[in-house]
């Protein structure tokens, strides 16, 4: 007879299988109950690793290059749990019962949205640039938007969504569940700064070294960089009375001399533009061997090639560089402040704000001002060959511009005019949009927002055919300019607000904070044209500027420079940052 038990009896009791011991626990997680602070504490696992690949992605990357230390596994350990930490405790205070699911959901949706972001164009979420996307208009809006971002969305949010519709909550109730909720967030904030704490010593050099690091972790980052962004202004006490920086301002001998009997001089007609997105290192004025500024290099431009930006958005660089401050006052002040155009129209000069952007950023507040958005019936006809989809080219900011100055002040108009032309120029990620198709010089072109899938060589053709356009652009206003010379004394300054990045380093478009931001989002163009007249009314010698050329400017020359070329004297006007002092004799009719 054998003595081989029965398959039944094959395995002791102790041995049997351990699934039926898990199904419980199984079906536990997937349907519940659950408590909202268990149900958390699996979404913030799910977010620590799926949310943020940009994060991992990275200190991957500086593992390759010996940069997490001797013991990288360690101290990537030591981020993941500080970075869960974070999360869970953040997803942890929305564990009220009513609103935890659809909480989570927003929250989920916000971490895939960002991460699109972070992954595609190399973007951290710190508060300038979270204020910088409060900021954004519609048409901004729709130019970041894609199915790539939807994808994202989907990857991050999906899963644990559906996780969650399936999921019964285990009812809280009363004070305790309070309390119990309160503990867990405590306990996570703990081993939050105890884990962070513990590896120190390794994390302080990487996170000195690497700045961005102190925004990679999402939700969060964005989270306290939308509170910081938002409270701001209360924290600095802005919103108090406004600064006057008016007081004394006033025209200067060279107006008199102009009004004296038998001179012949003309009012001043000075235009001010303000570029978008232009890197100087993409102006053939500047040495760039594409031919990007034919129509620049045929009107006996001068190009500035050394000139940095105050910051690398609109929103700090635009209200900065026409503040008498500078950067360091600016970024540093208590309260708002008169600009550049309050100094010039309280001296008596027509001022006139033309915008073809997302406003001025509180800089033409007080000021007239129009925009390309608004219907203006003499410029109707350009606006339907340059106009498509709520975006218009630059070139329509010229059509009916007489008689948008002829809205201004007569009187005003007499002494003299100043116009600040704000560009749209090479605003991304829809770079195609800023050339017309009959203009295209440089081909193929990146056809897409989701510009890290495109060829290197496509890209950077689709941003210099926008330079091409912005060329084209100023051509144009200096021969607007020309053919007003029999009424004013013409001149041109071209400056742009910030540069941008096309993919080095991984990094797209530009808000990099300043700190750690790339040269090619602070170095920008500077372009000045001026006519005879203009000259002769300042003396300002032509030469004498083209050998000054290369000499480092910023974003802080700007308001004094304004101010000497169009002889407005004031107690703010600095003469040491002013960068045509130097070339400027005595002021004569």
């Amino acid at each position: 007879m054998s003595n081989v038990p029965p398959a039944s009896a094959a395995l002791p009791a102790s041995s049997a299988p351990t699934a039926p011991l898990l199904a419980p626990l199984h079906r536990r997680m997937t349907r519940g109950p659950l408590t909202p602070r268990m149900a958390a504490l699996v979404i913030a696992l799910w977010v620590a690793i799926a949310g943020n690949l940009s994060l991992w992605t990275e200190l991957h990357k500086l593992a390759g290059e010996n940069e997490l230390g001797r013991n990288p596994l360690l101290l990537g350990g030591t981020i993941f749990l500080a970075a869960y930490g974070a999360i869970a405790t953040v997803l942890s205070g929305f564990t009220g019962r009513r609103i935890f699911k659809p909480a989570m959901l927003v929250l989920l949706i916000l971490t895939g949205c960002v991460q699109h972001f972070m992954i595609a164009y190399g973007t951290v979420m710190d508060p300038g640039m979270v204020a910088n996307v409060l900021q954004t208009n519609t048409t901004e809006a729709r130019d970041l938007l894609g199915l790539d971002m939807l994808g994202q969305c989907l990857l991050v949010a999906g899963p644990p969504m559906i996780w969650l519709w399936r999921l019964r909550l285990a009812p809280q109730r009363g004070w305790a569940a309070v309390w119990r909720n309160l503990v867990m967030v405590l306990v996570l904030l703990a081993l939050t700064v105890g884990v962070t704490l513990s590896m120190y010593r390794e994390l302080a050099p990487l996170l000195r070294n690497h700045l961005e690091l102190r925004f990679a972790v999402n939700p969060v980052s964005t989270l306290v960089s939308t509170v910081s962004a938002v409270t701001k202004p209360l924290r600095k006490s802005r919103n108090g009375p406004l600064v006057k920086m008016t007081a004394g301002a006033a025209l200067g001998p060279s107006y008199a001399a102009a009004a004296a009997a038998g001179s012949t001089a003309r009012p001043p007609l000075f235009l001010l533009v303000v570029g978008e997105t232009a890197r100087a290192d993409h102006f053939a004025l500047n040495g760039y061997p594409r031919d990007t500024t034919p129509e620049l290099a045929k009107r006996d431009v001068i190009s500035f090639t050394e000139v940095r930006s105050c910051g690398t958005n609109t929103l700090h660089s635009v209200p900065c560089m026409f503040s008498p401050l500078g950067k360091a006052g600016w970024e540093s002040r208590k309260a708002e402040t008169e600009n550049l155009l309050d100094v010039i129209q309280a001296a008596g000069l027509a001022v006139l704000w033309v915008d073809n952007q997302a406003g001025c950023k509180g800089v033409c507040e007080r000021v007239p001002n129009m925009s390309t958005e608004k219907p203006f019936a003499p410029a109707a006809d350009a606006a339907a060959k340059l106009c498509a989809d709520g975006e218009c080219l630059d070139r329509v900011m010229l059509a009916g511009l007489d008689e948008r100055i002829a809205t201004l002040p007569a009187e005003r108009r007499a002494k003299g005019v100043v116009l600040v032309m704000h560009m749209m120029g090479s605003h991304g990620p829809a770079y195609w949009r800023r050339s017309a198709p009959d203009t295209k010089r440089f081909a193929p072109e990146c056809a897409t927002q989701a510009l890290s899938q495109c060829e290197h060589q496509d890209l950077i053709n689709v941003y210099d055919n926008s330079i091409a356009e912005t060329d084209r652009f100023l051509g144009a206003a200096i021969d607007w300019l020309k053919a007003r010379d029999d009424r004013y004394a013409p001149a041109m300054l071209y400056l742009s607000d910030h540069g941008e990045s096309l993919g080095e380093y991984g990094i797209y478009l530009h808000g990099v904070p300043y700190a750690f931001a790339p040269e090619v989002q602070k170095h920008v163009p500077m372009v000045f044209w001026m006519d005879k007249q203009f000259a002769a009314r300042g003396g300002t010698d032509e030469a004498c500027l083209r050998k000054r050329r290369d000499e480092a400017l910023s974003h802080d020359n700007l308001y004094p420079s304004v101010l000497g070329l169009m002889d407005v004297t004031t107690p703010t006007y600095k003469p040491a940052l002013d960068a045509f002092a130097p070339c400027r004799g005595k002021s004569g009719a």
